[in-house]
């Protein structure tokens, strides 16, 4: 999964139309708007550090920085915008969007200062292992082909992203900060297997195609939340991200952009939709924070 993540991302654009998937910066403008307000108004009850940076993690074009940053400039964030990427063909993208903004090849390599930062759909691309009772499922060469060595109740479990969250959690734990994490997944940890391939925005058989497909899991956020707190961060309940929209006021900005936009309306309204509901994306997709104990807790978390 390492392996075929780590070509396919770093030989295409994947995302739009034309490409294999599409994540919700690019359903409209407000799912970025919603993180800046969310943020902008984390770090003005925290103090408005002035040394505090904007990061993501896996930025896809740059999309979502872009609408998420002209919030927080808005509200008097004037810090500095880091990305983390790997790829060379999405780096290219994030500069045309974002030009004055600093890259690294992982968390390791932000600034040791308090970060706002936002992951949304990153964890799901990182790899997991499955296990078949006390034997890992492995992949193996026949046929021609491939297939797996096993089948049978599955458990899945993701060093990599427990590695990634303890990052996170270090790192705003040390120096300040918040994290908002938005990706598909269950609440609870449970047994089964996750593990699907996306194509031209259908799914695929995992195993076909090596590196020329979308390969993702489905995040635990049980695990991460157990991550997170063991790497000495506070982190909130997880909720949906349909109710966390609503609550911040995705409706009320849409309707603020109808009228200002009347040719728009349906479009907005489409959007709130496919970002909300329970048949689409509103439900699927949890949001989950991992913050500073000195930090608040961020807006839409009971």
């Amino acid at each position: 999964m390492e392996a075929c993540n780590s070509y396919y991302y770093a030989t295409r654009d994947p995302l739009g139309t034309d490409g294999d998937f599409t994540t919700a910066p690019e359903v409209s403008q407000m799912f970025g708007e919603m993180v800046g307000a969310a943020l902008a108004d984390c770090w003005t009850r925290a103090g408005a550090p002035s040394e505090a940076i904007y990061a993501e993690l896996g930025p896809g074009r740059g999309t979502l920085a872009v609408d998420a940053l002209r919030v927080l400039r808005g509200a008097g964030f004037h810090g500095e915008a880091h990305l983390v990427e790997t790829s060379p063909v999405l780096r290219e993208a994030q500069r045309r969007a974002v030009p004055d903004a600093q890259w690294h090849e992982s968390i390791g390599d932000l600034p040791q200062r308090p970060l706002l930062l936002v992951a949304n759909e990153f964890l799901d691309a990182l790899p997991v292992r499955q296990f078949v009772g006390a034997a890992e499922r492995r992949v193996v060469a026949a046929a021609g082909g491939l297939a797996f060595d096993r089948d049978g109740e599955i458990t899945e479990i993701s060093p990599a992203r427990d590695a990634a969250v303890d990052a996170v959690a270090r790192h705003v734990g040390a120096h300040g900060g918040t994290a908002l994490i938005i990706d598909y997944g269950h609440e609870r940890s449970a047994a089964g297997d996750t593990l699907q391939a996306v194509r031209s925005h259908r799914f695929a058989p995992v195993l076909d195609s090596p590196g020329e497909q979308d390969l993702t899991a489905h995040v635990d956020f049980a695990a991460v939340a157990a991550a997170a707190a063991a790497g000495g961060a506070k982190v909130t309940s997880v909720i949906t991200q349909g109710e966390w929209l609503n609550a911040l006021g995705i409706g009320a900005r849409a309707a603020g952009l109808a009228a200002a936009n009347p040719e728009r309306s349906n479009e907005l309204a489409s959007a709130v939709h496919r970002l909300t509901s329970r048949g689409e994306m509103g439900q699927l997709f949890k949001v989950i924070v991992i913050h500073s104990p000195e930090w608040p807790r961020p807006a839409g978390f009971q």
